[in-house]
């Protein structure tokens, strides 16, 4: 049956900013479909709970609090990985994120933070997953862009730049690292998480967003999740080095920041 191509039974993925929002979502989705799960974040509290749903699902969950915008500290989370399951067979690099600014507020420092946050750290926990994921008998990465990496809007100088250099590291990894192991990536849109908090207690703001979207809505987790769910498992054997578009069909920024001419 086709939808057995969806499941994962057995394998054990790891997934960063799993507190809340998309990685939340995500992490449980993998349990849901037969994987055990290592989730990590800053906030210990959070990840217990998302912990919970995960063994609710009937598989375990290895909570990692950790800052992960420190590179080493997110590679350790492959040896982790292994160390307590056996195995590592997905790798889900959601964390990520920059603050918009206008384009002389974007500082140097401010760029190149954006770029480690982005790309560093994606890197560096992928680099170290692939012994295991080889030694698995391969693997998927499934990086979490954005469309702001493909548009162009005003304010998202640092973060489209940097989701744009993780979504062409995706091609070019998935290059590297054929056939045994598979590099994808899912193009977010509006998502409602809690970085949109305050466009979703908006009446105003959320009907704007929700009109210039094709879709006329705000994404929400589940359906991120669903799509790392394809990308993660057999589902997607013969898919690598694509960037997959979940954003409800925009081709421009469904949020005006109101910044103005220089």
């Amino acid at each position: 049956m086709i939808s057995e191509r969806f499941r994962i039974d057995g394998r054990v993925a790891v997934v960063t900013g799993a507190g809340r929002g998309i990685g939340a979502a995500t992490a449980v989705a993998l349990a849901q479909a037969g994987a055990d799960v290592v989730i990590s974040s800053r906030t210990r509290e959070q990840l217990d709970e998302v912990a919970a749903g995960v063994e609710a699902a009937g598989r375990r969950a290895l909570v990692v609090p950790a800052d992960l915008a420190d590179p080493d500290t997110a590679a350790e989370l492959a040896d982790l990985a292994a160390g307590e399951f056996g195995r590592l067979d997905i790798v889900v690099n959601n964390m990520g994120g920059a603050m918009p600014a206008a384009f002389l507020d974007t500082s140097p420092r401010h760029m190149e933070k954006a770029f480690r946050f982005n790309v560093g750290t994606a890197h560096a926990l992928t680099r170290a997953a692939v012994p295991h994921l080889l030694e698995a008998g391969g693997g998927s990465v499934v990086n979490i862009s954005s469309a702001m990496g493909r548009i162009a809007g005003r304010g998202y100088l640092a973060y489209g730049s940097a989701k744009a250099a993780l979504a062409h590291y995706t091609r070019l990894a998935a290059f590297d690292l054929a056939p045994r192991v598979r590099v994808n990536a899912v193009a977010v849109g509006s998502v409602a998480t809690s970085a949109l908090d305050v466009v979703m207690t908006s009446d105003e703001l959320r009907t704007e967003m929700e009109r210039r979207t094709p879709l006329r809505r705000v994404g929400e987790p589940e359906d991120v999740a669903a799509a790392v769910l394809y990308l993660a498992s057999p589902a997607s054997a013969y898919v690598t080095g694509s960037v997959l578009r979940v954003d409800g069909g925009i081709e421009a920024p469904n949020l005006d920041l109101g910044l103005e001419d220089l």
